[in-house]
């Protein structure tokens, strides 16, 4: 538990600061306290299949991996993945920027092949009242219930013209059974296949 604080506390206050946009000094105590929390929570008691990278936080608070195996009895059996979670200077109350990232990105249908993941806790249904836990659980959630291994099936289309922030993508998610799902994209307008859960626009090309 110790050496997890002092893993924060004993960088420079200048450098904390650079991270946060060069703001107040006061205004970083807010997300540096609960990043703090957050990371010994997750070091401590972490979601199963889930372990902090601890490399990934030696040079930067605002930037965790968290490795991941999929569960057991499930389609993702011994598969491991990686989550990238970034935070803002508003955080908790904006929300995280996560994705997966690495060499193997799971095959689900609310996973595009570059790594950015549709899932509402991750946008609209953010609450500072939630954590890396809950998005880590919500995660391991998906990916269990699932069915069958396919990418989205505007998978092709999302990677040519998505921004590189899953955050700057306008998701709207629907609960619908049997109906059609519209994609807008920056040039054109397509179908989503029968049974689609979520509708999304991006923002100009991939930069």
């Amino acid at each position: 538990m110790t050496a997890g604080i002092l893993l924060v506390s004993v960088r420079p206050l200048s450098l904390v600061l650079g991270e946060f946009g060069g703001l107040h000094p006061t205004a970083h105590l807010l997300p540096q306290k609960r990043l703090q929390k957050e990371l010994l929570a997750l070091q401590n008691d972490p979601p199963p299949g889930m372990t902090l990278n601890e490399k990934s936080v030696q040079n930067s608070i605002t930037q965790w991996i968290v490795d991941m195996e999929g569960a057991p009895g499930t389609l993702y059996e011994g598969e491991k993945f990686q989550l990238l979670f970034k935070f803002s200077s508003r955080y908790p109350f904006d929300s995280p920027q996560v994705m997966f990232t690495g060499e193997n990105i799971p095959v689900h249908p609310h996973v595009y092949s570059n790594g950015h993941i549709c899932l509402s806790i991750l946008t609209e249904d953010w609450s500072p009242a939630l954590s890396v836990q809950s998005v880590c659980l919500s995660i391991i959630s998906m990916l269990s219930s699932c069915k069958e291994k396919r990418r989205p099936p505007d998978n092709s289309f999302y990677v040519r013209t998505c921004n590189k922030n899953p955050k700057k993508t306008k998701w709207w998610y629907h609960e619908r059974k049997g109906k059609q799902a519209e994609s807008w994209g920056p040039h054109t307008t397509k179908k989503a296949a029968p049974g689609a859960e979520h509708i999304l626009w991006t923002q100009g090309p991939c930069s």
